[in-house]
């Protein structure tokens, strides 16, 4: 049975159409829209190139950044479209198959998780967790081998549990959330704020950002990094420590044996995860008298939420 999975990012659209076994036979990609029914018509679009290689896509698989409620098939909320509020996203492409195709709606986060739990760093896992570190901190849960979704919908929002008291204002409207201090925009903070404090140490960043410090972004950070530049050495070191303690807390609730880190930001590999896995053992509770989860690097690549989409809306149509 080929399935379809389909990831809305803020790009573009990927779709893939995957066999039984989670392997990709074909895919496309095209730039995302910002209108809800324009991004109908490429899914649609991505579909009926699809139809033009393989007979029949009885399911669809769809990876969107946002919360998606319990149902699989309404998103709740998102930042990245406005328009997506409380939308019935699987209703309206069925209506556009003419209801030929079956259509899942999952969290983005959670779709790259599975990917990860199938195909990548965490496959033979039990309990796994994937944090992806990007330009806000993603999470995915998987608890005795099945995607843990919560009650409502809302689970794995790792990015923002409360870490900071009265902390930085995070755009989720609360303060002092994990994403504020482990992502790329924390990244860049942090490097900021080293230059203001340490000017005489910043020549590598100053010379990448064109000596604006407010045009510094987090790929001059990581190349920086990369050439053993002290001050962008300092950034990463800071964010590893909020992802330790991100995961430490995580760790006192769920108990996983794996951690998978993904996301742009961890391309400098151990420059972040090292740090991150120190600090890890340094909060997590009775660390001297238990065992210690793994930290990998993510593997599956860029296209593990159209697989992980793929895969997750087969299981759930023949559940």
């Amino acid at each position: 049975m080929y399935t379809l999975g389909i990831d809305i990012g803020g790009t573009k659209i990927a779709g893939a159409v995957c066999d039984e076994n989670d392997k990709i036979l074909s895919q496309w990609r095209v730039p995302t829209p910002t209108e809800p029914e324009d991004i109908n018509d490429c899914i649609i679009e991505i579909y009926n190139e699809a139809l033009k290689l393989h007979d029949e896509i009885p399911t669809m698989g769809i990876s969107a950044a946002g919360n998606v409620k319990a149902d699989r098939r309404t998103i709740s909320f998102s930042a990245n479209i406005a328009k997506w509020i409380d939308y019935p996203l699987a209703d309206r492409i069925e209506e556009l198959t003419d209801h030929k195709c079956k259509v899942v709606v999952e969290n983005d986060a959670n779709c790259a998780g599975w990917g990860e739990y199938i195909l990548g760093a965490g496959k033979g896992s039990r309990n796994m967790v994937m944090l992806t570190v990007g330009t806000g901190l993603g999470g995915a849960i998987v608890i005795n081998g099945e995607l843990y979704r919560g009650s409502f919908g809302m689970a794995a929002e790792l990015g923002h549990l409360p870490m900071v008291s009265d902390g930085d204002f995070c755009g989720c409207g609360l303060r002092g959330c994990a994403e504020r201090y482990t992502s790329g925009n924390a990244l860049e903070r942090f490097a900021r704020a080293g230059i203001r404090r340490m000017p005489q140490k910043a020549e590598r960043l100053l010379e990448l950002c064109g000596g604006d410090v407010h045009a510094l972004e987090g790929k001059m950070v990581s190349q920086a990094a990369q050439e053993g530049d002290e001050l962008a050495l300092y950034a990463f070191g800071k964010i590893g420590e909020w992802l330790g303690r991100t995961m430490a807390a995580i760790a006192a609730v769920i108990d996983p044996d794996t951690f998978v880190i993904g996301g742009g930001v961890v391309s400098v590999g151990d420059i972040l995860l090292e740090p991150a896995r120190y600090n890890y053992v340094r909060f997590l509770q009775a660390a001297a008298y238990r065992e210690h989860a793994q930290i990998l690097p993510a593997t599956a690549g860029g296209d593990a939420g159209m697989i992980g989409a793929a895969d997750l809306a087969l299981r759930a149509v023949n559940a």
